[in-house]
């Protein structure tokens, strides 16, 4: 079932992707472009947090979690950590399944997880999902 482009005068979802690899990067763009999201990359943990002090909070934050310099985890726990990413809505992508890494995930403040390779129709539905 497909998801139904965003109406034209409806506000762009504001979309940080942090991933080591520009190839994941671009894919997740293409994916999400289209349905209304104006799309930020990072490509690691340190230079999400670089990236955040000079943007507005966005509507999502999807990351990777094993990244050189920060890992996800450790990007996770310093945002909420932060009053401002309290509810911030963080969807982990990665390649891991492991229980014990969704554990920690979790633990750190991981609103989901999704395993790659990625479906772009339910990547879009969980994003719709924990932002609204």
């Amino acid at each position: 079932m497909d998801q139904p482009p965003p109406s034209a005068d409806a506000p762009p979802i504001s979309t940080l992707i942090v991933d080591d690899s520009p190839s994941m990067r671009a894919l997740l763009r293409v994916a999400l472009s289209p349905h209304g999201h104006a799309v930020a990359e990072a490509e690691d943990g340190l230079a999400a947090l670089a990236w955040l002090k000079d943007h507005p909070r966005p509507d999502v934050i999807i990351t990777d979690i094993n990244m050189p310099r920060l890992d996800g985890f450790g990007l996770i726990a310093q945002l909420r950590a932060q009053p401002a990413f309290a509810d911030c809505p963080i969807l982990v992508l990665t390649t891991e399944s492991s229980d014990e890494k969704k554990a920690r995930a979790r633990a750190a403040g991981a609103t989901g997880w999704i395993v790659k390779p990625f479906d772009p129709q339910k990547l879009i539905a969980a994003i719709r999902r924990v932002i609204h």
